[in-house]
């Protein structure tokens, strides 16, 4: 059998429309988005109203409301042209007085609506929301993004973009820094989603260490990768059992980022499974097919960082992408195989599907040699933390509160989903090993998000802050597009990561 590539695909930057703020409506907008509350459509320009009244005879309220538009958020009905002006497509702000993340969820499906119009060219989209504070116009700007994102097929067939151009109708005096801004984050969290999307023959831990180095070679990021040999001889014994059943050895990769002025340092670790098999303990079919995103930690740690620098945001962060691929072989680690852990500790295998907080204990324990003041692991952890939580919602489990909060706040200016779990000090002796220092599983089903939580917690070095993002269930979306989230990889907790650096500036 010949050896399997060392090397696969290197991944294009995702390609994101242009977009930018304007007084007036653009000449050539192929789209117009406005926005419809109970009270009726929402900053439309006098000119469209006058326009649509004199060729139909009725208020562009009236229209909208006679071809079923609601005001409900998600609602979306197209209106005609009037003559040669832009298609009028109507959508539901949910409320009268919408949040942020309202808006941005608004502005992200209203875009990836009008985006299925482009039939052989490519669409010029304008958006008129009622943004009338900076906040509420980097929402839209970042929601615009967001929903325009398309993952592009691997295919023979040539793919041209649906929308080449945004504008958001506005006449904000601060907009060109936010339009950068919404630019820079947007672009991460579509970077994320690609990685995930991308198949496992074409990116496991050698290609996604390269494509990482890639991601920041303009940006003033330190980048430091550990192979199969430097791993071995630091010591990392749970990235080298993870990908031992592999002929695609591991990778550790360090980014390093320092501005002058940092008074806090942030670590960030990703779990980068870039397949997940099970291992010996192998998975049932079904539950392989969408393994290629066990890597979305990785992918939104890296992603963050490289907009965190480019944000030029003034705080330390070192990140850490723990990339293995999890096969079955003759080569494979064991249950109850006692793996030596990076810094000495000693773990009892019990399950070569619990691979993830291997990696991420190595990580974990490295990072702590940075000396952070926080450090904040991203993995898809967990099938349990999916059960408690649902699909849509990342738990978060911290050393304590005031951490939690730090985080929780953070997800909440980000506008993603997060809900604290508890660690429970009964949890640790479940992980009691009469072979080695501790088991990597606990003993019984019950509280698995719970259980790994405790076993990471067990590698933080004393007197560092410490919170868990277990993602499994937000990283990857099975269903349908909803919002601004399509289908495939999220890229969720990048928006998370960046808020977070952000709070610790001062």
């Amino acid at each position: 059998m010949p050896p399997a590539p060392t090397r696969g695909r290197t991944l294009p930057a995702p390609t994101l429309p242009s977009i930018g703020l304007a007084k007036t409506l653009p000449r050539s907008c192929d789209v117009l988005i406005i926005g419809l509350s109970t009270q009726g459509v929402v900053a439309v320009p006098e000119a469209i109203e006058k326009a649509q009244t004199k060729r139909f005879g009725v208020s562009v309220t009236d229209l909208a409301r006679s071809l079923g538009a609601k005001p409900d958020e998600g609602k979306t009905v197209i209106l005609p042209a009037a003559g040669d002006g832009p298609r009028l497509l109507v959508a539901g702000l949910g409320a009268d007085e919408p949040t942020p993340e309202g808006l941005r969820r608004v502005a992200g499906a209203a875009v990836r609506q009008a985006g299925g119009l482009a039939e052989e060219a490519s669409l010029s989209i304008a958006l008129a929301l009622p943004a009338e504070d900076p906040e509420t116009l980097q929402a839209v700007l970042e929601g615009a993004l967001l929903g325009s994102y398309r993952y592009q097929p691997i295919s023979a067939k040539t793919q041209h973009p649906q929308i080449d151009q945004l504008t958001v109708i506005n006449d904000a005096k601060a907009g060109t820094d936010l339009v950068d801004r919404a630019r820079i984050i947007a672009g991460a969290v579509a970077q994320a989603r690609d990685w995930v999307n991308l198949p496992p023959n074409l990116l496991f831990p050698d290609s996604l260490a390269e494509d990482a180095r890639a991601l920041v070679r303009d940006a003033r990021i330190n980048v430091e990768v550990l192979d199969e040999k430097a791993l071995q001889k630091g010591g990392y014994g749970g990235i080298l059992g993870v990908g031992g059943g592999s002929s695609r050895p591991p990778r550790l990769v360090r980014f390093g980022y320092t501005p002058r002025g940092a008074k806090a340092h942030l670590a960030l670790v990703g779990k980068g499974i870039t397949f997940d098999s099970g291992g010996l303990n192998l998975k049932p079919g079904d539950s392989m097919y969408t393994m290629k995103s066990d890597m979305a930690g990785a992918a939104a740690v890296l992603s963050a960082i490289s907009a965190i620098a480019r944000l030029g945001l003034r705080v330390t962060v070192t990140g850490y992408a723990a990339l293995a691929e999890n096969l079955p072989s003759d080569t494979s680690y064991r249950p109850s195989d006692v793996l030596t852990m990076y810094g000495g500790k000693t773990v009892e295998n019990g399950n070569t599907d619990a691979e993830g907080r291997l990696v991420m204990a190595d990580a974990i324990v490295r990072a702590g040699e940075d000396k952070p003041d926080l450090i904040v692991d991203v993995a898809t952890l967990t099938g349990a933390c999916v059960v408690a939580l649902g699909n849509r919602t990342s738990g978060l489990m911290a050393a304590d509160d005031e951490t939690a909060d730090r985080v929780l706040d953070a997800a909440e200016a980000a506008g993603e989903a997060a809900w604290q779990l508890p660690i429970p000090t009964e949890t640790r002796a479940k992980l009691d090993s009469k072979v080695a220092d501790l088991r990597s599983t606990g003993t019984d089903r019950a509280g698995g998000a719970l259980i790994a939580a405790a076993f990471l917690r067990e590698f933080v070095p004393d007197n560092v802050g410490w919170a868990h993002l277990d993602i499994a269930g937000s990283a990857f979306n099975g269903g349908e597009p909803y919002g601004y989230t399509p289908a495939g990889g999220t890229g969720v907790a990048v928006r998370t990561l960046i808020a977070l650096a952000e709070s610790m500036q001062d």
